[in-house]
C-alpha cells in the first residue's frame, strides 16, 4: 500500500501540473524579477525529486546537466518549458520506483552519498519534498497572475486521491 506521505507527493505533483495546465511555452519563459520563470520551476522540482529519489535513492543519473540549470544557487536560466515537462515525467516515473517502496520503517533510515548517510532521513526528505511543491505552486500561481492568464485554478482541488489515512 502506498505510504500516506507518498500519497500526499503525488497530490502535490498533480495540483502543479493543474496549476501549470494552459501555460503557453513563451509566458513559461518569462521572468517577473525576482522570481524565476515558470519553466525553470518545473525544471528545479525536477532537479530536487531527481536528486533525492532517483540518483541518490537509485543511483541513476537520468538528468547530469540539470543540477547546473535549474539548481538551487545557480544562475537564473529560462529553459524551454516542453523539455522541462518531458524531464519531469521522466524522472517522477523513475522516482516513483523508489518511492512505492517506502514504509513506515524505511521513513526512518538514511539515503547513502558517497559511502555517508544523508543529513534527513528519508522521511524528512519527503516532507521537504512535498513543501517544495506546495511553495513553487503558490509562486507559480502568482507569476500566472502577474501574467494575466484568467480563469486560474482555484485551490485546493479534487482530494478523493490523498484522503487522510492513519499510518
Amino acid at each position: 500500500m502506498t505510504h500516506p506521505l507518498v500519497a500526499q507527493l503525488r497530490f502535490a505533483r498533480s495540483e502543479f501540473v493543474r496549476c501549470l495546465d494552459g501555460v503557453c511555452a513563451e509566458d513559461a519563459v518569462r521572468r517577473i524579477e525576482p522570481m524565476n520563470c515558470i519553466s525553470w520551476i518545473v525544471g528545479h522540482l525536477t532537479n530536487q525529486e531527481h536528486a533525492y529519489w532517483v540518483l541518490v535513492a537509485q543511483g541513476r543519473n537520468l538528468a547530469p546537466d540539470l543540477y547546473g540549470l535549474v539548481g538551487y544557487g545557480q544562475p537564473a536560466s529560462t529553459p524551454p518549458l516542453d523539455e522541462m515537462w518531458a524531464l519531469w515525467r521522466t524522472v517522477t516515473g523513475a522516482a516513483d520506483e523508489f518511492l512505492d517502496t517506502v514504509t513506515v520503517e524505511r521513513l526512518q533510515t538514511h539515503l547513502e552519498w558517497q559511502g555517508r548517510p544523508r543529513p534527513e532521513s528519508i522521511g524528512t526528505l519527503l516532507q521537504r519534498n512535498l513543501y517544495h511543491y506546495w511553495f513553487h505552486l503558490g509562486e507559480a500561481h502568482a507569476i500566472r497572475q502577474l501574467l494575466g492568464h484568467p480563469d486560474l485554478p482555484q485551490f485546493v482541488g479534487d482530494m478523493s486521491a490523498a484522503l487522510y489515512r492513519p499510518e
